[in-house]
């Protein structure tokens, strides 16, 4: 699992590893990671001669990046720094040209023939994007053809929202020191970051973090596997309320994410159940009303249900319930915080950001500028577990405390109608089967992007269906 922290932890557990290390040696202990890294990066038998360029700002990420091209520069590397900001870090700069390396008088001449570049302008505690002046280099770094790395945070980026407020240096690869920082998880600061490589400089950080991102082998751990005594009772069943006249395809999206989301079996309520047993036989339909349809261990409602007569009652009789309840799409309309606190059982929300705005209050803009802030208020307000769609999903348990999970297989191609219905069917699935609220949305997020990078290869249109058909070969992915 990556975990990440705020600036604010950050910076905490730097002090407190200073105060018992030499002067320093904290800066000495990245500057050798990251200096390892662009070896790495600029591949074997090629340091020497290669052409390196260090953007370097006036403070400590600045010397961090000067004291790495002094250890290039001893390797052969021939390094030229570019001093961006009021000041140079003195040090740094002095060890640079000990070891060779020399300050440009022409920047963009040094970038022109760069093989590699070190932005180290700003560092995690710059806010609003970069100075005017260090613009136009940052856009020569980037269209320069040289390898750009990013020293702990690309430039411009806001380390604890991920949020771009202007221009920034966007990176090939970030080396990031001690833990990874939210931005580097949460778009659009994540599209900015590159390929992401954490060096461990010995920091000491709480072990609750602020953001955390499943990799395979937490999601194995979650998903349910069925014993030698299981029955189809025994493995939970979901019940799902979706779909309309209007809509019949909702409810068959949204009972193909459910069935293959390791429930034991499905009861289906709604006008379209012709289409959901013509597409899952094995489906259980019932003409409803939800009460009415036989025991669940969670209910998913929402997707296409539409306005029509009868969906205010549905959506009471659910919500009404002594199980856990997942409520998206249509079903979010006119959903109150008071409904949703007076439950008992757990309530789980799936918006799109357009749906967290009107849940909020607010503009879509403020939800899509501030994915994190909009996915701790909505799940704070609503005492909900909150999954908030979109280039990265956040999901977040209710109260908005403790650790945010980011979502790191999403893919543009998800952005295709019917694909939310099929993920709200999964985790109504998982969540039947026995996991917590929080498991069920981080893990039912994991496998529905992974499905959907099989089924589009990175490359090529998909289908909401073709997501919910891939699904097997994510479970087998995180499994093997």
């Amino acid at each position: 699992m990556r975990t990440a922290h705020r600036v604010e932890t950050v910076r905490a557990a730097e002090a407190e590893l200073m105060a018992r290390l030499p002067e320093g040696a904290l800066m000495q202990r990245a500057a050798a990671g990251l200096a390892a890294a662009c070896c790495s990066l600029l591949g074997r038998g090629r340091v020497y001669g290669a052409r390196v360029v260090v953007l370097a700002g006036s403070g400590d990420n600045g010397g961090d990046a000067l004291y790495a091209g002094a250890r290039l520069a001893r390797r052969g590397a021939g390094v030229t720094a570019v001093l961006l900001g009021s000041r140079a870090h003195e040090a740094g700069l002095a060890s640079l040209r000990a070891a060779g390396g020399r300050v440009a008088e022409d920047p963009y001449e040094a970038l022109a023939v760069a093989d590699l570049v070190l932005d180290g302008i700003t560092g995690i505690g710059g806010r609003g994007g970069l100075r005017p002046d260090a613009v136009p280099v940052a856009r020569a770094a980037r269209g320069s053809g040289a390898v750009v790395v990013a020293v702990d945070l690309p430039s411009g980026v806001d380390a604890d929202t991920g949020e771009v407020a202007g221009e920034a240096l966007r990176a090939d690869a970030t080396i990031t020191f001690g833990t990874y920082k939210p931005g580097l998880l949460v778009d659009p600061g994540r599209e900015y970051a590159g390929a992401l490589r954490l060096v461990d400089i010995g920091l000491s950080l709480p072990s609750v973090p602020d953001l955390e991102a499943l990799q395979h082998e937490d999601v194995a751990r979650l998903l349910p596997e069925p014993a030698a005594e299981s029955d189809k009772y025994r493995r939970g069943v979901v019940g799902v309320v979706a779909g309309s006249a209007r809509y019949p395809g909702a409810a068959v999206l949204a009972v193909a994410g459910a069935l293959r989301g390791g429930a034991g079996a499905v009861r289906y309520v709604g006008p379209a159940a012709e289409a959901v047993i013509a597409a899952h036989p094995e489906t259980l339909v019932h003409g409803g009303p939800p009460d009415k349809a036989g025991r669940v261990q969670a209910w998913v409602v929402g997707p296409g249900v539409g306005e029509g007569p009868g969906t205010g009652a549905a959506l009471d009789q659910v919500l009404a319930s002594d199980v856990p309840v997942l409520v998206d799409a249509d079903g979010l309309r006119g959903l109150t915080a008071a409904t949703v606190r007076a439950r008992t059982a757990p309530t789980l929300l799936t918006p799109h950001a357009g749906e967290a705005a009107a849940l909020l209050g607010t503009a879509r803009e403020d939800v899509e500028a501030g994915r994190l802030a909009a996915v701790r208020e909505l799940a704070e307000r609503y005492g909900a577990t909150v999954l908030l769609k979109g280039s990265t999903t956040l999901v977040c348990g209710p109260g908005g405390t403790g650790p945010v999970r980011v979502n790191p297989t999403g893919t543009p191609w998800l952005a295709t109608a019917g694909s939310g219905d099929v993920l709200s069917g999964l985790a109504g699935s998982l969540l039947a089967a026995g996991l917590l609220p929080v498991d069920a949305l981080s893990a039912a997020a994991y496998l529905h992007g992974l499905a959907a990078r099989h089924t589009s290869r990175g490359t090529s249109p998909i289908a909401a269906n073709d997501v919910a058909t891939a699904l097997p070969e994510a479970w087998r992915d995180v499994r093997s």
